[in-house]
């Protein structure tokens, strides 16, 4: 009898289980939704159906939208001053509930090994701090983490495997070290809730994170013909536009304030394309996320000897291009990392203060926050008198350093191209460098710490380093 009911109702069209609301996986419980703005909510649901979305905080409008033919459906939902914990539910008649949301900052980021080195730390591989960092970590210091397990893909995904997760010492420890300390300072200062969503991988250039039609319409030397094979075999992660069709495009348009950057190891050797290639990642963002002055905030890759060549130039060369885009993209800032490389470890342990110095950045130029020595200072000009060679910088507001002692780091060439070490100085008044060298008697180039590993101990007064520089356009040195 219980069978035929059961056959009854299924002939007669009625169904006995329905799925709740469906959206992608970076929308959850704990997850953070950016303050005072129109945040996208996208998902599927019966095909030509009302969804409601109901948030709980004061004030809230509940919002109302129809489904297409297929079931997609795409709304925008307006969120409040920082706060909470609220809930959000949204229904197509089954309904879908997220709890224990919070309303603040939300920022994305991503990168390769850098920004994907956890706060533990790799095996042989500290962070500075590390152990205190996770002992310390409050599940009520309101800090989330959303982090996207690994993916490729030739196509472009629509969802992907992410779960937002509370500030808890074992969520701590396998975070990002530089995307936490960065969140960590942008919470402290701002005194908001601070959502982060994490998409990394290590060893892999700037080209995966890009889709294909960037790809391809800027860049047609790359053959992409692989995506179109019928039987993919198991895609490499280093392949053009696999990490941001796995590992992007599903957080589309998740609202986010900004996103800060971590890569370019892997596009050594490529440096003057690079310029082309982040410039375009830009833009690309922007463009996708449809906000044209979403702050970027990217690190400028830390002295190494590459390949046990800390004379060598091509990860300089890299640095140099990564300082290049400064003026190409606007919304931008580089957190320079010239005076925490390590010559022998490509993940240096000083992730604390990359963190910090992206947060500086952050709430300079995106809060306006009156941070003094935010920006590195970079190159300006340079004057040959007699004896001596003046250098004078630009986005210097906070005096460089070190003070009253000669220090190395730069380097002379006259005509014959050969460079000998100079003695620096900074002189009264903190805003220009004195070099001397008595090897040169008519010099014509300059360079600082132009070499793939090189400690940089120029900074300004908040103790952000200057990062590699020359006057020069000289090819690479040619081996001896």
């Amino acid at each position: 009898m219980k069978r035929l009911i059961v056959l009854a109702l299924l002939l007669s069209g009625v169904s006995l289980l329905r799925a709740e609301v469906w959206m992608p996986s970076v929308f959850g419980d704990n997850m953070v939704l950016q303050q005072q703005s129109e945040v996208a909510f996208w998902g599927k649901a019966k095909p030509d159906s009302k969804v409601v979305i109901r948030p709980s905080w004061k004030g809230a409008a509940t919002v109302q939208v129809r489904s297409d033919s297929a079931g997609r459906w795409s709304a925008k939902v307006q969120t409040p001053e920082a706060g909470g914990p609220y809930c959000v539910t949204v229904s197509d008649g089954a309904k879908k509930t997220f709890s224990n949301v919070l309303i603040g900052e939300v920022w994305f980021c991503s990168g390769q090994s850098n920004m994907e080195m956890p706060v533990q730390g790799i095996k042989g591989q500290p962070v500075e701090g590390s152990v205190e960092t996770i002992l310390n970590a409050d599940k009520n210091l309101p800090l989330r983490m959303c982090t996207v397990k690994k993916c490729v893909s030739a196509v472009p995904k629509e969802d992907c495997d992410a779960l937002w997760l509370e500030n808890e010492p074992d969520v701590v420890a396998n975070t990002s070290a530089v995307a936490y300390f960065f969140a960590r300072n942008i919470q402290k200062m701002l005194g908001v809730p601070v959502g982060i969503v994490i998409s990394d991988w290590g060893g892999t250039g700037i080209e995966p994170w890009m889709s294909r039609e960037v790809i391809s319409s800027e860049f047609p030397s790359y053959d992409l013909g692989f995506l179109d094979q019928a039987e993919l075999p198991k895609l490499p992660q280093y392949k053009p536009c696999t990490l941001f069709n796995g590992m992007v495009h599903p957080l589309i348009p998740y609202t986010v304030k900004g996103w800060i950057w971590y890569q370019g190891e892997s596009n050594r050797g490529a440096e003057n394309e690079y310029v082309l290639l982040q410039t375009a990642y830009a833009k690309m963002m922007r463009k996708y996320w449809a906000n044209e002055k979403m702050p970027f905030y990217f690190v400028q890759i830390a002295p190494y000897a590459f390949r046990a060549e800390p004379d060598g130039e091509t990860a300089v060369r890299l640095m140099e291009a990564q300082a290049k885009t400064l003026d190409l993209i606007p919304y931008s800032g580089m957190a320079t990392t010239a005076d925490i490389g390590e010559k022998w470890c490509i993940h240096p342990a000083k992730k604390q203060e990359v963190g910090l110095r992206l947060a500086m950045l952050a709430l300079k130029k995106t809060y306006g926050k009156a941070l003094r020595g935010a920006v590195a200072p970079r190159f300006d000009k340079m004057e040959i008198l007699p004896e001596r060679i003046v250098l004078h910088f630009k986005d210097n507001d906070f005096g460089l350093g070190p003070v009253n002692q000669d220090f190395s780091g730069f380097e002379v060439a006259g005509e014959d191209r050969v460079f000998y070490p100079a003695i620096a100085r900074v002189m009264r008044g903190y805003d220009t460098v004195e070099l001397r060298c008595p090897e040169v008697s008519s010099p014509v180039a300059v360079r600082y710490i132009f070499h793939n590993y090189a400690p940089g101990l120029l900074k300004n007064g908040a103790g952000v380093a200057v990062g590699p520089f020359r006057t020069d356009d000289w090819p690479e040195k040619t081996k001896e």
